[in-house]
């Protein structure tokens, strides 16, 4: 798990007024294993070549390793409830493949 995420959400704690919310989206590894490999696919043979085309690459050949690592949805509300906020709520969207963690602080 990247040790930045529950830094990030500490610090977003830290930074919002009670009773304010705030919303993450994220990139996700679908759990279905023709989605997956359908991104993996994408992000090989797409996003990389042509970041690497543009001078970029390093700027995107991290995407794939980092989403291995990230946190999922139920990680996120756990994480999200350990650093203080009372209401966290994980949405996935595109088929799990991207969330959005909409969190609260009262």
């Amino acid at each position: 798990m990247l040790k930045i995420f529950p830094r990030s959400l500490q610090e977003l704690y830290r930074v919002l007024k009670p009773g304010a919310k705030a919303a993450i989206l994220d990139f996700h590894r679908p759990s279905n294993p023709q989605l997956r490999a359908l991104q993996q696919l994408y992000l090989d043979s797409f996003v990389v070549p042509v970041a690497s085309y543009l001078g970029l690459k390093e700027e995107y050949a991290y995407i794939s390793p980092s989403l291995d690592r990230f946190p999922i949805g139920r990680e996120q509300i756990e994480l999200a409830r350990q650093v203080g906020f009372a209401v966290a709520t994980h949405y996935p969207i595109v088929n799990g493949m991207m969330g959005v963690l909409v969190v609260s602080k009262f």
